[in-house]
């Protein structure tokens, strides 16, 4: 009878199959992390959308804008429109929301100076001005919204 010779895996084979297995998820790590951070965007653009909305529903009922501005989480809260309000205050990144009054105090502005910086960044500025560029990108958008 014929006797099969069984052929072992060498280290080189090993180390070989290893290296292509962190190539790959290196790559996959490199690009997801990109998503994230879009995913991040998204999240507090939404957010913010949602929080303006609410907030406006309350000044609705005949609330002063200033009280609304000066306590938004009891206004959230007394809306009964989402689950848990302190959650829903911080943008994609975990900091707090900016609301502000415009219009000589007749409307709200809900923004994130951690969007406007992503924003910045995915344009390729440069960091070290970041706060000063997050504040004059973020007047250019509300000139833009104003339109």
């Amino acid at each position: 009878m014929y006797k099969r010779k069984k052929k072992a895996i060498t280290l080189l084979e090993i180390m070989i199959v290893i290296f292509l297995i962190g190539l790959i998820g290196s790559v996959i790590g490199y690009n997801v992390k990109g998503s994230l951070e879009e995913g991040k965007a998204f999240k507090t653009e939404q957010g913010a959308l949602q929080i303006q909305d609410i907030l406006s529903l309350e000044a609705s009922d005949g609330t002063p804008l200033e009280e609304i501005v000066g306590r938004p989480g009891y206004y959230l809260k007394r809306s009964g429109l989402c689950k848990d309000y302190n959650k829903l205050l911080k943008d994609g990144w975990g900091k707090p929301y900016e609301i502000t009054l415009i219009n000589k105090g007749t409307a709200l502005k809900v923004s994130s100076p951690a969007l406007a910086a992503h924003k910045i960044k995915k344009r390729g500025k440069n960091a070290p001005q970041k706060k000063e560029e997050a504040a004059k990108f973020q007047e250019e958008e509300d000139d833009q919204e104003e339109d």
